[in-house]
């Protein structure tokens, strides 16, 4: 997003229409994708393998306009619930809420509105993707309170991201979920409580200060080794689920690029810099891109 584009945002002008809805585009986070593009891959993942590399083209677009749409609604009541923490972090201060550009309720509207439009995505499924993504919601509704109340909301974050994983197999098979599913499913929460835990870290000093809690917080100095930790559960699973679909080497040769990616987020944190630490977060989109990259060229060639 241009400068300009922040100025007019987070500035004093006028507030028109089109000014309301750049500053409702910075709360969902349509700035920074990378959160969209986190909770896409594993979807991906699951959607070529429960369609043995042929998904249907129409779920397949459900799908990823479900993860846009739900992952901007999760942004906005993130920032509601956040609204009293985020003006004493310095890296969200400036967010809309937290900048005082956006009331609360406006904020909540923009959560229900965009759910709205999710579940009107999902009644294009069958019946046990519809219940399913109930679950999908009160995931999303209760994660950004659960920085209060436990050091674990990293955990249900990758619960949340996760469980589009089992979501994508009932939509593609319209039946009960195979063994394969639940360890993909294990896979993405692993990688998530690895790459949140990174994020976490970038924010640990803030954190502390004003009471909110957080694996990173919890972990101390073992940081990095429960995200080494984590890391190996998520390609311990990936593998097991490459034997389970019987999959070849282009899906090894992902998995081996994706581990690479990990090595390159442990060399970032290593002093555990702000910086790095976002930088090694960042970098877990192209960790998830390569292990989609290895899928679909096994399924092709």
């Amino acid at each position: 997003m241009p400068d300009d584009g922040l100025k007019v945002a987070f500035g004093p002008a006028p507030t028109g229409w089109r000014i309301r809805l750049l500053r409702y585009a910075f709360l969902v986070r349509l700035n920074r994708p990378i959160g969209i593009l986190l909770l896409l891959w594993p979807a991906l993942w699951a959607l070529w393998i429960a369609g043995n590399g042929q998904p249907p083209w129409g779920v397949v677009l459900i799908f990823m306009l479900g993860v846009v749409v739900m992952r901007s609604a999760g942004c906005a009541i993130n920032d509601y619930a956040d609204r009293d923490f985020d003006g004493l972090v310095s890296r969200t201060r400036q967010r809309p809420l937290a900048a005082g550009v956006i009331s609360p309720r406006e904020a909540l509207w923009v959560f229900v509105l965009l759910s709205l439009v999710a579940f009107g995505l999902v009644l294009l499924l069958n019946r046990q993707t519809v219940l399913m993504s109930l679950v999908a919601v009160a995931l999303a509704v209760i994660y950004p309170f659960m920085k209060r109340y436990t050091h674990l909301p990293q955990l249900v974050l990758g619960l949340a991201f996760g469980w589009a994983v089992p979501m994508a197999f009932t939509a593609v098979t319209g039946g009960g979920l195979p063994p394969i599913a639940w360890v993909l499913f294990i896979g993405s929460v692993a990688w998530t409580l690895a790459y949140d835990t990174e994020y976490a870290m970038v924010d640990r000093e803030d954190d502390i200060k004003i009471g909110v809690k957080s694996t990173a917080i919890l972990f101390g100095r073992l940081d990095r080794l429960f995200v080494g930790i984590f890391h190996l559960a998520m390609l311990a699973a990936l593998v097991l689920v490459g034997i389970y679909a019987q999959r070849g080497v282009f899906y090894y040769a992902g998995l081996v690029a994706a581990a690479g990616f990990a090595a390159r987020q442990h060399y970032l944190i290593r002093d555990r810099d702000p910086s790095g630490c976002f930088m090694a977060f960042s970098n877990n989109n192209c960790l998830g891109m390569s292990v989609f990259v290895g899928l679909v060229a096994d399924y092709l060639f």
